[in-house]
């Protein structure tokens, strides 16, 4: 909101991920429209999401796990970030895409959700890439599948949810900078130019790794593009979930 009324003269940006396009969905009232009153500077990532399941559910596969929650509606749970999050909203429009009953479990945080599927008291969960990678031997979960239009490079063994069992499913988040819609386009372009070339050092392509982070370079007219589309398939998602937040 601060970012929407600043001068539109490309000093005040806003870092921004996939939940401020589900914002706009999400919520009854905002002091701002995510998508008119902000244009697309530069896209800085890309983040992946994994889905997760404990190891009690006896699965192996994307295919599995539907096979086994679809033969029990309302029998499994799973966890996610909380009411509106973008895990909660990744696996809502899972289980409306595959046609399944599970109970949400909302936590306050992914790492708390990522525990109580640990623990066996929830039985999964699509989690931020960065928040289950550290799991890729533990026992007590399996990670069976990411979420993105094509595989993780972070996780590059692991299918796809479209591969291993849900064709057309996919959700990530994508990471850039914002400015107030008006913002010169020689202002937008300078700091584009400036930012894809900090993605270039790959001390910052090492950094970004260590979070999970996929460097994305783009103009700014392609970024924009994005956020459109993303736009419209965010407000897929969010009625697949029946998610509101007044």
């Amino acid at each position: 909101a601060l970012v929407a009324r600043a001068p539109a003269d490309g000093s005040t940006l806003v870092l921004a991920a996939a939940s401020h396009n589900i914002a706009g969905f999400l919520y009854n009232k905002l002091s701002y429209d995510p998508l008119k009153d902000f244009v697309g500077v530069a896209n800085v990532g890309n983040a992946g999401y994994v889905l997760a399941v404990a190891s009690g559910m006896n699965v192996s596969t994307t295919a599995d796990f539907i096979k086994e929650v679809k033969a029990n509606p309302g029998k499994y749970n799973y966890a996610s970030a909380g009411n509106g999050s973008a895990t909660h909203l990744a696996m809502a429009s899972f289980l409306a895409k595959a046609g399944l009953q599970m109970t949400h479990i909302p936590t306050k945080s992914t790492g708390e959700a990522v525990n109580e599927v640990l623990a066996g008291r929830v039985q999964a969960v699509i989690s931020s890439s960065i928040g289950v990678i550290g799991f890729q031997d533990d026992a007590r979960i399996k990670l069976l599948a990411s979420t993105g239009q094509s595989r993780s490079p972070f996780l590059p063994k692991l299918p796809t949810v479209a591969e291993s069992g849900l064709p057309g499913y996919a959700f990530d988040s994508w990471i850039g900078l914002l400015a107030p819609a008006g913002t010169p386009k020689a202002e937008v372009e300078r700091i584009n130019v400036a930012a894809n070339k900090v993605l270039a050092d790959p001390a910052i392509q090492e950094r970004f790794k260590r979070l999970g982070v996929e460097p994305r370079s783009q103009s700014a007219e392609e970024f924009q593009k994005l956020l459109r589309a993303d736009w419209d398939a965010m407000g897929a998602v969010v009625k697949a979930s029946g998610a509101k937040i007044d």
